[in-house]
């Protein structure tokens, strides 16, 4: 059974909350929107330096890490020490890159 304050606090409530809850389930569906068609991670901007070089086509940022500018969306993968699996290729630097 519904108490006096409940509908009393709904009716005062209610005119804040109405233009909220548009916008808001707007805001949610768009986002849950995004996620279904936007394409998986696919590229490593930014890649710990693993040995003393960088991997091919990234730049050494001199902070123990190296970074591809933003100039190619390749996936990288360490190595750790073993040879690339297949569909991979070396490209230095202690990884393998995926090739396209």
């Amino acid at each position: 059974m519904r108490h006096a304050e409940d509908n009393v606090l709904s009716f005062l409530l209610r005119p804040v909350l109405r233009p909220l809850l548009p916008r808001s389930l707007a805001t949610l569906l768009a986002c849950s929107g995004l996620a279904l068609i936007a394409p998986p991670a696919m590229a490593q901007k930014v890649v710990p330096k693993i040995g003393t070089i960088c991997p091919l086509g990234y730049v050494d940022l001199f902070n123990g890490k190296c970074s591809n500018l933003g100039a190619f969306n390749y996936t990288v993968t360490p190595t750790n020490g073993k040879a690339c699996l297949e569909g991979w290729m070396n490209v230095g630097g202690g990884y393998c890159r995926r090739k396209n």
